[in-house]
């Protein structure tokens, strides 16, 4: 399981780096995808990284051109950077991790953010 962290309350158009990290296993050969679930609704898939390199990178409309993904392997870490936030990003996020082709694995412990004046 990937645990998540960094999240808090932010003002609309606040910044904030969610960071996402696994205690027992590598990350380097797992894609890694971020994903949301806001009250109410269903949990969907933000963003997601590709393995290794990551040179592959994927963003939902609602994020493109203000969240950014990106991987540390020496850190094992994977982050999400968020600027210019708006109250509808307001969720718990989550990461997952899946090697090519295979589904994601099991759900670790999320982070709330909320954005709110």
């Amino acid at each position: 399981q990937l645990q998540a962290f960094g999240g808090g309350l932010v003002q609309p158009g606040g910044t904030l780096t969610l960071s996402c990290a696994a205690s027992a296993s590598t990350l380097t050969d797992y894609g890694i995808g971020w994903f949301r679930q806001a009250p109410g609704k269903e949990r969907e898939a933000v963003s997601c990284i590709s393995a290794t390199s990551g040179s592959r990178t994927n963003y939902i409309d609602s994020v493109k051109g203000r969240f950014t993904i990106s991987r540390d392997n020496m850190k094992n870490t994977v982050y999400l950077q968020m600027n210019s936030l708006k109250p509808e990003d307001t969720a718990v996020y989550y990461c997952n991790s899946a090697l090519t082709g295979r589904a994601w694995g099991s759900w670790g412990q999320g982070t709330q953010l909320t954005v709110s004046s």
